[in-house]
């Protein structure tokens, strides 16, 4: 039963500027693409050996919100989520900052609900003001010298006092294989620094490094050497990017005083809605049959995520690297960009609205904003000549900012497509996360491109070794 989804989908301003009507040719076509990815759900927890032409098969994520829920419902002390609240309770208390570090998928889901949920600037509260939240640093996503030095140096000046909660910090190492050099070389690195701040062999290092990690590899191999306190589990079957309701997304979330319960009903009623709800009222069906139609019949191969504001910035990030790495195969598949608005419309809205005729903008508009509407003053001194819209609060600005941006694009036959939010909180995130990695499957199956794996991705990791063993 799906309790009260709220996000909402609408691409008929995108349909209008292009005279195109839905197509039912390709809504059958989707609705067989559907049942594929659920007959893919299927095989994997069939345990039959999967044929050659699915490989890989990551399927599992799809119905992993649901089973996570259900097992917590049904267990007093040993499903994952309670272990989950019982360390990310532990390390609160214990530490005022947390270093993630992870690449990818095993870091943008996290720093995306990080961004969108938690106080914009988080990080400069002081602990009390956190309600006792660490602090979160992302790393090990780059091969930045400058970065890694800036971040080593900021965990020195913290404090000195290791008994001082308010000097303590540790470490979250993401990594299915421990094989991804970046996320590697930080950990060593950052690693000595927390083992020098502790001690090599204390017993608060095994308490403040948690790697979530496979059930083997290198990363799996050093944790049990180093016999962490703290180990939680990726599952085989959920890559890298699709990770974030695995403890990869939950455990972070969890550390920050999200509700990841919420997150996964979200999630779970949003799958609920892709399989049984017909068309027109499917976010999932919706979003892919735009995205494919304006690609495929109108040349509409860019596709402008539009954030209207700044806490969804990062979930554009996470975006983009899903529908890259999913559908950037065999010289198809479209090109994601990430805007946040109204900032990028004094850069990039020139080129949106009078470039090329090769973009599908989808708006992502939040309702009702987090805090209390900040309201224009009344001022004496009117130089400025705002007096006549004192009063308006932000929220109307940005409205009228979203109305108006979104009627010259009409203007100019410039296709638009709303995903419109209530609210940012964790129930409406769980929501379009997975509405996102839905679709993508969804169109992967649709045009015959496993969606699944990054065969380009490794290429470059090998020639990196290559190179860096030969010099």
């Amino acid at each position: 039963m799906i309790m009260g989804t709220t996000l909402s989908y609408n691409a008929s301003a995108a349909y209008r500027a292009l005279k195109e009507s839905r197509s039912e040719e390709v809504e059958q076509r989707l609705l067989a693409a559907r049942d594929e990815v659920l007959a893919d759900v299927t095989l994997l927890r069939s345990q039959q050996p999967i044929p050659a032409e699915k490989e890989p098969l990551d399927a599992g994520f799809i119905d992993l919100p649901r089973r996570l829920l259900d097992d917590d419902a049904r267990s007093t002390s040993a499903s994952l989520l309670r272990q989950i609240d019982t360390v990310s309770a532990t390390l609160r208390d214990a530490l005022d900052r947390v270093v993630v570090l992870g690449i990818g998928g095993s870091y943008m889901g996290a720093r995306a609900l990080f961004e969108a949920l938690c106080h914009p600037y988080h990080n400069e509260l002081n602990r009390d003001a956190r309600d006792g939240v660490p602090r979160i640093s992302f790393a090990g996503n780059n091969l930045d010298n400058d970065a890694l030095h800036g971040l080593l140096e900021l965990l020195q000046r913290g404090g000195s006092d290791p008994s001082d909660v308010r000097h303590r910090w540790g470490l979250v190492v993401i990594s299915k294989s421990g094989g991804t050099l970046e996320t590697a070389v930080a950990f060593r690195i950052v690693q000595r620094a927390l083992e020098k701040f502790y001690g090599p062999q204390s017993e608060e290092v095994r308490q403040s490094v948690v790697p979530i990690t496979g059930d083997e590899g290198k990363l799996h191999d050093l944790a049990a050497a180093k016999a962490y306190d703290h180990v939680f589990p990726i599952p085989d079957n959920v890559g890298g990017r699709f990770s974030v309701f695995t403890p990869v997304g939950l455990l972070p979330a969890a550390l920050l005083g999200l509700d990841v319960r919420q997150l996964l009903r979200g999630a779970s009623d949003m799958t609920e809605q892709f399989i049984k709800a017909p068309p027109g009222e499917n976010p999932v069906l919706d979003y892919t049959a735009a995205c494919h139609l304006l690609e495929t019949r109108h040349g509409r191969s860019i596709r402008v995520l539009s954030t209207w504001g700044s806490r969804l910035e990062a979930l554009g990030f996470w975006y983009d690297q899903l529908l890259s790495e999913s559908l950037g195969k065999d010289e198809r598949g479209a090109t994601p960009i990430t805007v946040v608005n109204t900032r990028d419309l004094h850069s990039r809205g020139q080129q949106h609205q009078e470039g090329c005729l090769d973009k599908l903008i989808t708006n992502v508009i939040v309702e009702s904003p987090s805090y209390d509407p900040i309201r224009l003053p009344t001022s004496l001194d009117d130089q400025d000549q705002l007096n006549r819209l004192a009063g308006k609060s932000y929220p109307e600005f940005l409205a009228a900012a979203v109305e108006g941006t979104n009627q010259a694009y009409a203007d100019a036959n410039r296709p638009t497509a709303d995903i419109v939010l209530p609210r940012l909180d964790e129930y409406s995130l769980g929501q379009l996360l997975q509405m996102l990695m839905l679709a993508t499957v969804l169109e992967g199956r649709l045009i015959g491109t496993n969606p699944y794996g990054q065969p380009g991705v490794e290429a470059y990791k090998n020639n990196m070794a290559t190179i860096l063993e030969q010099h």
